[in-house]
């Protein structure tokens, strides 16, 4: 099977229900909101933030919402990330309750924290 090619995530997200939507543009604007000079691209077909590497993808699923802030961002939040399913830098959230937006913040914050002080070598 053939994965879906999208060019933007304007394209990825318009895919989807209204209600998917909804949710899929309010994690972007939270995700944007926590790291504003991170750059919108789809990597793995999905949509995903980049900043000194990648920050974040998420997707839409048939029952949840999947956020993969890779494994330290899994691990940094593993208390508030304890109620949902969570692998090793993956995280499920279901559809059939609230998003956690907030959480989402926290995480999004945390890794472009974590991608600034990767150090920058310079050549002399």
């Amino acid at each position: 099977m053939k994965m879906q090619s999208y060019k933007t995530i304007d394209e990825y997200v318009k895919t989807f229900p209204k209600e998917i939507r909804e949710i899929l543009e309010k994690i972007r604007k939270t995700v944007k909101n926590a790291a504003p000079n991170a750059e919108e691209a789809i990597r793995y077909g999905m949509p995903t933030y980049r900043l000194n590497g990648n920050l974040v993808h998420f997707a839409a699923y048939g029952t949840h919402i999947g956020f993969y802030p890779t494994p330290s961002g899994i691990t940094a939040f593993k208390v508030e990330l304890s109620q949902y399913i969570t692998g090793k830098g993956t995280v499920r959230f279901p559809l059939d309750k609230s998003i956690p937006y907030d959480l989402i913040k926290k995480v999004v914050q945390f890794r472009v924290k974590e991608n600034s002080s990767k150090s920058v070598v310079t050549k002399i």
